[in-house]
């Protein structure tokens, strides 16, 4: 896979959705900065970042990826294979539903998906160094240029779905001490029920990540 590294830019994730919309980059393929002004977080919020974290945004082709694969889902897909990673170099991380990754009760990075025609675009964000004061770091001195190869071999392996949701449906049970926000409104996720698809059962309404 081309990596395509950049000092800075505005949003690895717009950065890349534009190209592939425009033709002008095609799958597969990864876009990497060392600074991101103003990236795209959970709801639409910015995921901001200083120099030396990590920001990342990677297209591959629906048709690539595992066959048992919910779209609806990708999200717990992609950060659970990093948050594999992550955990050899921090034994405290953990992937909270659907997307971010957390030390102990503090969140430090996120994942994000969007479609593009028949290819799947995955940002991701990791404070492994400074951080926004209402959030926490990766004890670890790994430089993102690294961590994005690792991250690469690991991917291309393409483990299926239910190898991924039979680990994380363990790892779920650390959710339910917190919420999430459904349709704008904050959910607490205490009697959530993780259903095999990635999707949860919340009050007898079936909820996706949609990220």
């Amino acid at each position: 896979m081309e990596i395509l590294y950049f000092k800075a830019l505005d949003s690895t994730q717009t950065y890349l959705i534009e190209k592939l919309k425009n033709k002008t980059l095609n799958a597969p393929i990864c876009v990497i900065c060392e600074e991101q002004i103003s990236g795209i977080g959970s709801r639409d919020n910015q995921w901001v970042g200083e120099k030396g974290n990590f920001f990342i945004s990677i297209a591959i082709s629906i048709d690539a990826l595992p066959d048992d694969l919910p779209l609806a889902t990708a999200s717990i897909y992609f950060s659970y294979i990093m948050k594999k990673l992550l955990f050899n170099l921090d034994k405290r991380i953990w992937l909270k539903w659907p997307n971010d990754f957390y030390v102990a009760d503090m969140k430090v990075g996120g994942t994000i998906t969007h479609k593009v025609d028949n290819t799947l675009v995955c940002g991701i964000g990791i404070n492994l160094k400074d951080v926004q004061k209402e959030y926490a770091s990766i004890n670890t001195n790994i430089e993102p240029k690294v961590l994005i190869k690792h991250y690469i071999e690991a991917l291309q392996e393409f483990p299926t779905w239910k190898q991924i949701f039979s680990q994380y449906e363990v790892e779920f049970e650390l959710s339910k001490r917190f919420s999430v926000h459904i349709e704008n409104k904050k959910v607490s996720l205490q009697n959530a029920i993780l259903c095999k698809d990635g999707s949860l059962m919340i009050d007898n309404k079936k909820v996706y990540s949609l990220r």
